[in-house]
């Protein structure tokens, strides 16, 4: 059951925040800021490319792999293909998971691998094929782990990926305090950690325009969204809380318009499963209009109710029903599907959330107001939905 009240109550939220989730959330910007700087200290401003990389290849471990390529390829645009490699395996544990190159691959690509743990086996034997294959090999992952271990040994350059202290120490492998909460590998901050260093990288290798005016405009620009979205802040006036309390007890249909909101939705509808256990579907506009359409006219649809209207309710769920969440980086366009898709969920009678960054933004602001916000709010959902 969701207790919308909760919103509304910050100690109840603190109580309720058993994973530090809501802090996670709000010290995203200090971890770019800190990202950047050990970017730096890394070497990343010394390096010499030769040009741009033939092709970037993306792995890591659960869904900050997946998010990290998504949000790279989106920035980079057509100036070079970004590709996740997929890893296979019996179970998603350390030991358990390999990844294997492309067959193409060569001295022309790049290897990027984004680990919030470092100890995956089956990364450090990519590592080794990258290196045979004359590759060159860029990681993101704790200082001191084996894979930044690994990483040396094939001669690449590993960023020392930033943590907050209570993560430094579980790394380290000394025992944390009682009171400290258990990190999540989906949890907000996570990502920014993961993905700061290798915008820094993008920048250097000509990928994308990231300079560092632009990151600090990004740690700004989720200080912003933090203050905005705060637990102290009443739900009238909170985007965060205002979202999350529109998709309780529904079925999100996650509608998204560009290539930047088409990644912050796919980021979205994961996290509201890992984080708060409700289902969600991504899709991009205006093929969602196809594959969505049946859903706004079937059992999940506003006005479906195949039972007799008098019956007793009161000892039953109540029915998931489709919710419309429009994504998009910027006002609609003539050409814009958004207008046709408001339209369909409204003739259907499936309410519609929008999200759309202030005008004038620019990608990595367009980038940080989507993401931070659905975070804040997958993150409320799943406080307000505990037992």
């Amino acid at each position: 059951m969701f207790d919308e009240s909760l919103l509304d109550n910050p100690d109840g939220l603190s109580r309720a925040d058993l994973h530090g989730l809501l802090r996670g959330a709000a010290e995203s910007g200090a971890r770019v800021r800190t990202a950047v700087r050990n970017a730096a200290e890394a070497g990343i401003g010394a390096l010499q490319p030769d040009g741009r990389p033939r092709a970037v290849l993306v792995a890591g471990p659960g869904p900050a792999g997946g998010s990290t390529a998504d949000l790279l390829a989106a920035l980079a645009g057509d100036t070079c293909p970004v590709t996740l490699i997929r890893p296979s395996g019996v179970a998603p544990a350390p030991g358990a998971l390999r990844w294997a190159l492309p067959g193409w691959t060569g001295p022309l690509d790049l290897l990027l691998v984004a680990s919030p743990d470092g100890t995956e086996p089956g990364l450090a034997v990519l590592l080794e094929q990258a290196y045979r294959r004359g590759c060159s090999v860029v990681t993101v992952t704790p200082a001191g782990s084996p894979l930044a271990d690994a990483t040396a040994q094939v001669r690449g350059l590993a960023i020392p990926l930033t943590t907050t202290l209570y993560e430094t120490t579980m790394a380290s492998g000394e025992q944390p305090p009682e009171d400290a909460p258990e990190v999540l590998p989906t949890g907000p901050g996570t990502l920014w950690s993961l993905l700061t260093p290798l915008l820094v990288l993008a920048d250097r290798l000509g990928l994308a325009e990231t300079p560092p005016s632009a990151l600090e405009a990004l740690a700004d620009r989720l200080d912003q969204i933090a203050e905005r979205c705060g637990p102290a802040i009443a739900t009238y006036s909170n985007p965060a809380k205002t979202l999350a309390a529109e998709l309780a007890d529904t079925l999100p249909l996650i509608w998204t318009e560009g290539e930047l909101a088409a990644a912050a939705g796919r980021r979205f509808a994961t996290v509201l499963a890992a984080l708060a256990g409700r289902p969600a579907l991504a899709g991009e506009l205006p093929e969602a209009l196809t594959a969505h359409s049946a859903l706004l006219a079937g059992d999940f649809a506003a006005g479906a109710d195949p039972e007799d209207f008098f019956r007793d309710r009161v000892e039953e769920p109540e029915a998931l029903h489709a919710r419309v969440v429009l994504l998009r980086e910027r006002e609609p366009a003539v050409t814009s599907p958004a207008p046709a898709a408001r339209e369909l969920a409204l003739h259907r009678d499936t309410p519609v959330s929008e999200l759309e960054p202030a005008e004038g933004c620019g990608p990595l602001e367009t980038a940080a107001e989507l993401l931070a916000i659905t975070d804040f709010a997958a993150v409320y959902l799943a406080l307000a939905s505990s037992p």
